[in-house]
């Protein structure tokens, strides 16, 4: 433990000298580690076991010369296009963004989406230490069933769960005598075991990019994430299949509106399949709860609606004292008392007030131009006054009567 003696000069009294000893725990500012270097040990991982594996298809990468390259050429033979050029002297240039999105989809899609899945925990969460570059553009949409387009997916971007009702539309880009696996599945909210997925979808043995004539083995169901959980995450993830494969093992009976038939292990789908399929495709968002999910919940499911709370710790209160000085007299005494028995004299007293038959009566116009009448402590008097101009724990008060009805 060190310690370190500051001098301080009293300005009434500049000879007199008052020495304050400061003592500061651990190593000093120059020699401690910063928290950064605490973390960086503690999540230090043995490189020879906890290394990625990439188990999707190779994406061709383009070094930094061969793309300077290409945009030279590109330059070069813009300035021998004369009428190009004339467009640009005359601000008529126009760009085609279709163009620009498909350079872009092209180049730089399947790491950009590799990136975003990996910060968001997609490859830890679904296959541990392997992890895929997603070749294959994935267009998910959830519309009304006429043309209309309610959300579309994108990567990580909020839906809630009533615009997720219906199964989506979903294409990509494929030959037609290609196979297809798609999995819809969640990482987040299982009822039953935290370590195992919900499979929200399951559509295998797809011809082509026609997922209506692939075979669905577990129908589609909604996004149920439970109330106080957050965010959860919703992954589309399209497989690219070498040949044509018997599910009937996953089959369900269909609607499943059983939760834990649609528990599942991505990775253990992965390991058992790894010979014949390949992760191609991937595209999620994130959903959180409404009412319309303890709707589905009691209706289809007929089950209750899950509510996590967060368990605070009870606050340290000090020693009670029995003449506290500086504090108001109801407030101190209610800290240690039963909150709930403070809500019930609340709610005893708005109901005091309440008439089934008459309106309550009107808030006065000038409230504090009323005199208190008789004789009350200060902290009464206080508490008087700040019920009348409704601020202050009359808030909380009137909140809390609200609820109870």
């Amino acid at each position: 433990m060190a310690s370190r003696i500051f001098k301080l000069f009293s300005l009434d009294s500049p000879s007199m000298i008052q020495a304050r000893h400061v003592f500061t725990r651990g190593k000093p500012p120059s020699e401690a580690r910063s928290l950064k270097q605490r973390i960086k040990e503690i999540e230090c991982k043995d490189p020879s076991i906890h290394y990625k594996v990439d188990i999707g298809f190779t994406v061709a990468k383009v070094t930094g010369s061969e793309a300077r390259k290409k945009r030279l050429a590109e330059l070069k033979a813009r300035k021998q296009d004369q009428e190009l050029e004339k467009q640009a002297i005359h601000n008529k240039l126009v760009v085609d963004l279709e163009k620009v999105k498909e350079d872009w989809m092209e180049e730089s899609l399947p790491s950009h989406i590799h990136t975003i899945a990996k910060h968001y925990g997609i490859y830890d969460d679904l296959y541990g230490d392997g992890y895929f570059y997603p070749v294959v553009p994935l267009t998910v949409d959830f519309d009304y069933g006429h043309d209309e387009l309610l959300a579309s997916v994108h990567r990580g971007n909020i839906i809630k769960s009533c615009e997720a009702v219906n199964a989506p539309s979903v294409s990509y880009q494929a030959e037609p005598d290609t196979l297809w696996t798609l999995l819809l599945t969640t990482p987040d909210g299982n009822l039953t075991d935290p370590e195992l997925e919900y499979c929200h979808w399951f559509v295998g043995n797809i011809p082509g990019n026609d997922v209506t004539k692939g075979e669905q083995l577990i129908d589609y169901m909604r996004p149920i994430p439970s109330k106080g959980i957050g965010f959860c995450r919703y992954v589309f993830v399209l497989y690219k299949q070498d040949k044509k494969i018997d599910f009937s093992e996953y089959k369900k009976e269909q609607p499943c509106l059983n939760l834990v038939e649609r528990n599942w292990k991505t990775y253990d789908f992965m390991k058992k399949h790894q010979d014949y399929v390949t992760p191609a495709g991937l595209a999620f968002f994130q959903s959180d709860y409404d009412v319309t999910v303890k709707d589905f919940l009691y209706d289809k499911l007929n089950m209750e609606n899950p509510t996590f709370e967060y368990d605070f710790a009870k606050p340290v209160l000090a020693k009670q004292k029995w003449f506290p000085k500086k504090e108001r007299f109801n407030i101190y005494m209610d800290r240690y008392r039963d909150p709930k028995q403070i809500n019930k004299e609340y709610l005893m007293k708005k109901l005091k007030k309440e008439h089934p038959f008459k309106f309550p009566d009107p808030p006065l116009k000038y409230p504090m131009a009323h005199p208190i009448k008789g004789y009350s402590p200060s902290w009464l008097n206080i508490e008087i006054k700040k019920e009348r101009i409704s601020h202050g724990r009359i808030n909380d008060y009137k909140l809390q009567s609200e609820h109870s009805y």
